[in-house]
């Protein structure tokens, strides 16, 4: 029997092997978070509706911007800055707000949550590994939701521009008075660095809520937030002094003082953050806190994933 001569030769063995499990691998990923999104839509509603609330009120507070720009030549220049740039960082620090606490409370019932409604069985059926489903999880609130808060603290600071523009000129005034003291190129350039900076910084966080999940029978919230209680009360009673307290509490807000230079006022508030040299990556890369964190991230994310493989549904 003859072969057709014009059957095309067949591709290198290493090509037929090396390349489907490479892009097998990143489609799991791909479609495990899109699994994630579409189970839990307050991933993206409780962002996108607390967004659209603190623009309404922004909005609607903008009528107040021609008195206020009547008052700028009154005040000195760090004073006029804060009076006008304040209006526009309000959205951002509400969405990050947000962000941060949908991501804690998604940690806290990613893993628990299909133990409890028994969805396990179904999805270890399938052939995604546990260490695919964790990671996918840890990149909802590490990855995911940093950038929906970065696009919508933009959106909604180019809705909030524009609509400042139309009251000023509807008044009679010029909007060039505005557009001096926003400095449009360096917000999201520091928008985009203190997302960045807090996501890192709370990875730990992160990982010990997907660790708690995954191993709690009930009340998840609980377990995560009783260990820290005990040990803050004991070290109290015992030693009168409240280290872990303080640590806590470092490991939450440090990366203000880590990596940016900013100093807080009397009252505790910080100024607000719009320029590069505000800005310290060489300090935080530095900062022995968040190398730390990140291995203690990764040390929580492997316990989680070895969890996972034995854990059984509730």
């Amino acid at each position: 029997m003859n072969t057709p001569s014009n059957v095309p030769p067949a591709p290198p063995l290493e090509s037929r092997v090396a390349a489907p499990p490479i892009k097998a691998a990143n489609d799991l990923m791909y479609w495990s978070i899109r699994r994630e999104l579409w189970e839990n839509r307050s991933i993206t509603i409780a962002p996108l509706a607390v967004a659209a609330f603190a623009l309404f009120i922004l909005l609607m507070t903008a009528f107040g911007l021609p008195h206020k720009m009547r008052n700028l030549p009154t005040l000195d220049a760090a004073k006029r800055h804060a009076a006008v740039v304040s209006h526009f960082s309000v959205a951002p620090t509400v969405i990050m707000v947000t962000t941060i606490l949908v991501g804690i409370f998604y940690s806290l019932d990613a893993l628990y949550g299909e133990r409890r409604d028994r969805s396990i069985l179904f999805w270890k059926s399938l052939p995604v590994s546990d260490l695919t489903t964790v990671l996918s999880k840890a990149a909802i609130p590490l990855v995911v939701l940093p950038l929906i808060g970065f696009a919508l603290s933009v959106a909604t600071q180019l809705i909030l521009l524009l609509w400042s523009m139309v009251v000023l000129m509807g008044s009679g005034m010029s909007p060039a008075p505005l557009w001096a003291e926003l400095r449009l190129l360096e917000m999201p350039v520091t928008e985009v660095y203190g997302i960045g900076v807090f996501t890192l910084w709370h990875a730990p966080m992160y990982g010990w809520l997907l660790l708690v999940s995954a191993w709690a029978k009930r009340t998840p919230i609980l377990w995560a937030v009783l260990p820290i209680v005990v040990i803050s009360v004991v070290e109290r009673v015992t030693f009168q002094t409240s280290y872990f307290g303080s640590l806590m509490m470092y490991r939450f807000m440090g990366a203000m003082t880590a990596a940016f230079n900013v100093k807080a006022t009397a009252k505790g508030h910080y100024e607000i953050i719009d320029r590069f040299d505000q800005l310290n990556p060489l300090k935080f890369l530095g900062t022995p806190g968040l190398w730390l964190g990140l291995l203690l991230a990764a040390a929580f994310l492997a316990a989680a994933v070895r969890l996972r493989r034995y854990r059984e549904p509730i």
